[in-house]
């Protein structure tokens, strides 16, 4: 079929939701019987988000191929069936780069390189290039109308717009629509501000998502549809919710999925069934029991920081039909206040990953505490390192066991550089991105857990678990239950004589959606549960 292209733009302010408004929209029109792909356009100059600090930019999101992403991505996996690459999230420092590498190779044949055209193509290349993923291709423009730094995304699909029949784009804008409560009004005035910005730009909206706190109303959707220029029936309310797996079904409701398929004059390939919709949403509604889990990590004041991690056990929530209750522990105060004082109370614990030595030692602390006081645990990459680390400590008896990260002069390296990482100077080179196959012990948790002996999942590491001590540590009752067997490298480990203790390298959380939650966090979920 002709390929279609969806953008989407947002104002008046930054965190809207367009990343899940996007992944909504993509859940609908596969509902219809259509495919589709995503790209996400980030403005900033960093090549990726690999680098930037977790407070900043929130989570990186990893892909099967190994490409560091926006954690936009992760909504638009787990909300459709769509597989996320490299080629799905692009910033300005990629698009740049790109073109400074063609100049210099005398691509551009002695021409004065420009951000018109030369920019704005190579950003409609990497759109054009998604042609073969999909039916319809959504592309969500990073940033705020008016910021400088969107403004060749924004000239690239104007461009688009004026070169392709009026059928095959649809222009979606999502816009802030305040409520002022001493007034008690709602607010109109930024959202005209914010469409008259991208109609000075050339780009006339046809859909309005408008976030807002209070229902509309009638008058105020005629309001903004008269001095917006789209039609009333356009003009869709984005209203607050506590559920974001709610949204399919407030936009079905208001008929956004019908909307832009006349718009692209697209007709449904099949009865449009969101049953599976509805039936997470009457789960998380309607739980059955409530489960509070202790998240200890370094990163817990950003909500962002672990947005998988936080999806993941909601999934497995919902796989055991009960509320995850989060209760979000700053691993830096359990070293100066004590375990006791934070994780009393949590029927689980999970460790995230991260970066560097600052908060170790409180991560370390927990999971003893985990471990001594038979709490179900889930270690995640720095997870499984801080458990092998206390392992050591304090069943193996080695009491200045750490990593080369944390300590690059211990003697006992439990965790550390492979020698053939420590030849590469570029930190970069030494990371374990992407995919990577893993074999797994029978008649352990985690092969109770996925049913199989072979599975593939993502990473994004540096450091691994020292062969050295594998035997110490199966004398003291721990399983290696699970080994990427090419490398003989440890993957997964486990704990004898506990209801759940299970540690592993990779991300688990990366491959979990709320209809197909990951098989260890429901495991790890419904051990809790038992608990509670």
């Amino acid at each position: 079929m002709k390929k279609k292209f969806i953008f989407i733009t947002g104002g008046v302010v930054s965190s809207l939701g367009k990343g899940i408004a996007s992944a909504s929209i993509g859940a609908l029109l596969e509902s219809h019987g259509y495919k589709v792909t995503f790209l996400k356009f980030d403005p900033y100059i960093n090549v990726d988000p690999g680098t930037m600090s977790p407070f900043q930019h929130g989570e990186v999101y990893v892909t099967e191929d190994g490409a560091e992403t926006d954690l936009d991505l992760g909504h638009y996996e787990r909300f459709t069936n769509a597989r996320m690459s490299h080629k799905n999230n692009a910033t300005s420092g990629q698009i740049y780069y790109s073109v400074i590498e063609k100049e210099r190779k005398g691509v551009y044949l002695g021409k004065t390189v420009q951000v018109v055209p030369h920019i704005t193509d190579e950003i409609k290349e990497r759109i054009f290039a998604l042609k073969k993923e999909g039916d319809i291709i959504i592309t969500e423009i990073g940033g705020t109308v008016g910021d400088i730094e969107s403004l060749p995304f924004l000239e690239s699909i104007r461009q688009i717009q004026v070169t392709l029949p009026e059928e095959d784009t649809v222009h979606i804008h999502l816009t802030l629509v305040p409520y002022i409560k001493t007034a008690d009004e709602i607010k109109t005035k930024p959202t005209q501000h914010s469409v008259g910005r991208l109609r000075e730009i050339g780009i006339q909206p046809k859909i309005l998502l408008c976030r807002t706190e209070k229902p509309l109303g009638y008058e105020i959707k005629e309001k903004i549809a008269l001095f917006c220029n789209v039609k009333k029936e356009a003009v869709i309310e984005a209203i607050d919710t506590d559920l974001i797996y709610e949204i399919p079904l407030i936009f079905s409701k208001q008929k956004l999925d019908l909307i832009i398929l006349k718009y692209l004059n697209l007709k449904t390939k099949r009865k449009k069934d969101l049953e599976k919709w509805k039936e997470i949403v009457r789960i998380l509604r309607n739980p059955e029991k409530e489960v509070k889990i202790g998240v200890v990590g370094k990163y817990v004041k950003l909500q962002d920081s672990y947005k998988s991690i936080y999806e993941a056990l909601i999934h497995g929530g919902i796989e055991n039909r009960c509320k995850i209750i989060f209760k979000k522990v700053d691993s830096e105060l359990i070293e100066k206040e004590g375990v006791e004082n934070f994780l009393n109370d949590v029927s689980g614990i999970i460790v995230p990953g991260g970066f560097g030595i600052r908060g170790t030692e409180g991560i370390i602390e927990s999971i003893r505490y985990a471990r001594e006081n038979k709490i179900p645990f889930l270690g995640i990459c720095l997870g499984l390192q801080c458990a092998s680390i206390e392992f050591a400590r304090n069943v193996c008896n080695i009491p200045d066991a750490s990593s080369t990260e944390f300590n690059p002069k211990t003697k006992n390296p439990i965790i550390y550089l492979l020698p053939e990482q420590r030849k590469v100077k570029n930190k970069g080179g030494t990371m374990r991105l992407g995919a990577y196959p893993c074999v797994l012990k029978k008649g352990t948790i985690s092969y109770n857990a996925y049913k199989k002996t072979k599975i593939y999942e993502r990473h994004r590491h540096r450091y691994e678990f020292n062969n050295k001590y594998r035997e110490l540590f199966i004398k003291n009752n721990i399983i290696f239950a699970g080994i990427y067997l090419e490398k003989d490298l440890v993957e997964i480990i486990e704990l004898k004589n506990h209801p759940f203790f299970v540690a592993t390298q990779f991300h688990p959380e990366f491959k979990s959606k709320p209809f197909k939650p990951h098989p260890l966090f429901s495991a790890f979920i419904r051990s809790s549960k038992s608990k509670t």
